[in-house]
């Protein structure tokens, strides 16, 4: 490897890809597109950098394997953050083996990271914690450290343990100093700034909003209160969980009771609010007291659900305890919702990553068909939410960033748009 090339790696590797540029940006031998590919990554130009990465590839001969893997685990990382992930995983585990075997142990657990950040992306939460726990960061480069502790903060924050996500950070912050690479101590900074900005709203009983950060939300889910959650749509106290996800008629209705509790909610209301109708008749009547009798059901660790002169009503007291529901017995109710309004709330919380997202890879990380992210982005875009750029299969959508809020909930998993 001749010096230019070994000067442009050190350029890279410290964060300058200019610096890079200048030295192989005239060149077309397999290491200097290799190397051009990364450096144009690192500048924003992911198409550019793609189709470099793959010519590089395509350059290196049989027996030059460890380069040529190299370039699949620097083309996944370009996907990744082009949002591209449609694509298999198992080239890149296969480029992530044949470092391991060659005893390139720092790009074997760059590959194995990026594997991390797309489960991530997807919502598999347990998939990348148990990835995480699988590496060994003894002797690895602190750049690669800071990564790491990053994704385990990721985790963390989603599974609402803040404590264990601070100190991920920390030491993310730490490794990121040692690094010195200014991109990596910003995008620490910035998971940093998460913890201390509103993560969802409490809505109270006169119609007022309360902001929460994430360890508000987390002390809240904690107390004991049942707590009627439209970010990860269920309800919950305590350890136990009823996740109402997909069962989207079910969780109207207990969002319905959760509003307006401790009092009740009149029949016609529940029936405009879960089946969409103005004029009800018997049926939609009937069809009321079955959905209520399947929430009763579901619900009965967590509450009671009783019926009223009016309508139904949402006792939140232990339902073992006697039917006088004495008052020293009953728990209080908290209702959590997104930091934003309306139906395509996870996929606003998406784009507001700032990255240019495909409707393919949308589609992957809420669980929902791809036709009806179209007709959502569709909906958005008319809306002047999101826009557009590129055509065809080029075509990404990009949202402006939340400012002031983290969108953390609103991604804890594959969720429905409706």
């Amino acid at each position: 490897m001749d010096s230019l090339v070994v000067a442009a790696a050190r350029a890279l590797a410290a964060g300058d890809a200019i610096g890079a540029l200048k030295r192989v940006s005239l060149r077309d031998d397999p290491p200097a597109l290799a190397l051009r590919g990364i450096a144009m990554a690192q500048l924003g130009e992911h198409p550019g950098a793609r189709e470099l990465l793959r010519r590089a590839s395509r350059g290196f001969g049989h027996h030059e394997e460890i380069s040529r893997a190299r370039c699949v685990v620097a083309e996944a990382e370009v996907a990744l953050a082009m949002r591209d992930l449609g694509g298999s995983p198992r080239g890149l585990a296969a480029a992530s083996a044949t470092l391991e075997a060659r005893a390139d142990r720092a790009n074997a657990l760059h590959a194995r990271l990026i594997a991390v950040r797309r489960l991530l992306l997807l919502g598999r939460l347990d998939e990348a914690a148990s990835m995480l726990g699988a590496l060994d960061l003894r002797g690895v480069p602190p750049s690669l450290t800071a990564t790491a502790y990053q994704a385990a903060a990721e985790v963390a924050l989603r599974r609402l343990r803040t404590a264990a996500a601070r100190a991920a950070l920390a030491r993310a912050h730490d490794a990121a100093e040692r690094a010195g690479v200014p991109a990596l101590i910003a995008e620490v900074a910035e998971a940093r700034a998460v913890l201390d900005r509103p993560a969802a709203r409490r809505l109270h009983v006169d119609g007022s909003e309360q902001p929460l950060r994430l360890a508000d939300v987390e002390a809240l889910l904690g107390s004991g209160a049942l707590v009627l959650d439209a970010c990860r749509r269920g309800l919950g106290a305590g350890d136990t969980w009823l996740p109402l996800a997909r069962r989207p008629v079910l969780f109207v209705l207990a969002r319905a009771l959760a509003e307006a509790w401790p009092g009740d909610v009149e029949r016609n209301a529940l029936i405009a609010r879960a089946f969409r109708t103005r004029r009800p008749d018997e049926t939609h009547r009937a069809r009321l007291r079955v959905e209520m009798g399947r929430l009763r059901a579901l619900a009965k660790p967590l509450a009671r659900i009783e019926a009223t002169a009016r309508g139904y009503a949402l006792v939140a007291a232990d339902p073992s305890d006697d039917r006088t529901g004495a008052p020293n017995d009953r728990r209080e109710v908290a209702v959590l919702v997104p930091p934003i309004d309306g139906e395509q709330a996870s996929l606003l919380a998406l784009l507001a990553d700032g990255a240019a997202w495909s409707t393919s890879a949308l589609a992957l990380a809420v669980g929902a068909s791809q036709r009806t992210v179209q007709r959502a982005l569709v909906e958005l875009e008319a809306g002047q939410r999101v826009r557009s750029v590129g055509r065809a299969r080029a075509q990404r959508w990009l949202a402006p960033p939340l400012t002031g809020f983290t969108t953390i909930l609103l991604l804890p998993a594959a969720l429905p748009l409706t």
